[in-house]
């Protein structure tokens, strides 16, 4: 029996950016410019939160058998947010996954574009983990190791000169420095440079000296990693840096903690300073890369898409994304109760964020 639409299908709660009249107004425009209303939901961005949503998109299907299965695209964090944010219309994506959160900038061009109100659902947490092959032994990290080996030019001295990872640290095994990660484009690189490259050049207080005085010169030298062939980006398919990691015990990869969970009969997680990435210790943060999942949609194709509203309520449900939800059996770990309380609300409501908050 297909599930009560009652809680969710209320109308856009009014904003001082965005009102119920005006979304129906621009559902009306949007139809007209698009030459009808669209008959799919479609979602673009994070190779990370992929996985999840497809998940919920195949749910919804099952649940709601009068809307047509939602289009879900990995693109990339960047690449789908920029894609969403280039105008109203059917020829425009819905909505976008991102591996991080929003920023304001991207926020700005959405609007130099037309899109003028976006809901913002924490779906979850993921931990950053820097993996090798089951075969492999390699030990602990710091992000200071990782800095040290991946860094273009190292606290500002002059070229990485580093070849095996012993050069880095005398602890370290003599093997050649190999690490394949993510693209520039992916907000799981973004969240490598956070998590990973910046912790690591911070721990020289010059570089935190640097940051106050001059903060483009401190994220050069902090972000910047080498093209000498010890970073080799492994493109947007997260799965295809685990084969290739799981093929070469002398490789490290750099990707979201459900991909391993799916893959840990090929690929172990690098101890990060010596905490091991597993759901309680991300969960609780105490393992030091976790980092945050989001969706985000545009309020003003909500109204103009049929199955949003329902689509929305699926992803929001505490069976979906709780700890015992079905995106927990995929990898995913529960945001924190609150955190799901609120979105649970935002999605009901269909409220759209602050943006007063972001960087």
């Amino acid at each position: 029996m297909r599930p009560k639409r009652m809680n969710f299908l209320l109308p856009i709660r009014a904003s001082a950016a965005f009102g119920f009249g005006l979304a129906a107004m621009l559902a009306v425009g949007l139809a007209a410019c698009s030459g009808g209303s669209r008959t799919q939901i479609r979602i673009v961005g994070s190779s990370t939160v992929y996985p999840f949503t497809t998940a919920v998109a195949e749910q919804f299907k099952r649940k709601w058998t009068e809307f047509p299965a939602p289009i879900v695209e990995s693109t990339g964090t960047g690449g789908g947010i920029k894609l969403m944010c280039a105008g109203l219309g059917a020829q425009f994506p819905d909505a976008a996954n991102a591996s991080r959160r929003i920023k304001k900038s991207e926020v700005e061009d959405c609007a130099k574009h037309g899109v003028k109100g976006l809901i913002e659902l924490q779906v979850g947490i993921d931990g950053l983990v820097i993996a090798q092959s089951r075969d492999a032994n390699f030990p602990s990290l710091t992000e200071r190791d990782v800095y040290l080996a991946l860094a273009a030019n190292p606290f500002g001295k002059g070229p990485n000169r580093a070849r095996t990872w012993k050069d880095v640290n005398p602890a370290l095994p003599d093997i050649r420095i190999e690490v394949i990660g993510p693209p520039p484009t992916s907000g799981t690189r973004d969240s490598f440079n956070e998590l990973y490259m910046l912790k690591g050049c911070n721990t020289e207080p010059a570089m935190k000296d640097l940051k106050k005085s001059d903060e483009t010169a401190h994220k050069q030298i902090c972000e910047k990693v080498r093209e000498d062939g010890a970073y080799v980006e492994g493109g947007e398919n997260d799965n295809l840096i685990v084969q290739k990691v799981s093929a070469n015990p002398q490789a490290l990869g750099v990707f979201g903690f459900s991909f391993m969970e799916e893959n840990s009969d090929r690929v172990k997680d690098v101890p990060l300073s010596g905490v091991t990435a597993t759901y309680e210790n991300i969960s609780s943060g105490s393992f030091p890369a976790s980092r945050p999942l989001y969706l985000y949609v545009k309020v003003q194709h909500v109204p103009a898409v049929r199955g949003m509203r329902e689509f929305l309520a699926e992803f929001a449900r505490e069976s979906t994304w709780g700890r015992d939800g079905y995106l927990a059996r995929k990898g995913l770990v529960a945001a924190p109760e609150a955190i799901r309380r609120a979105g649970e609300a935002t999605a009901r409501e269909l409220t759209a964020m602050d943006v007063s908050t972001l960087k």
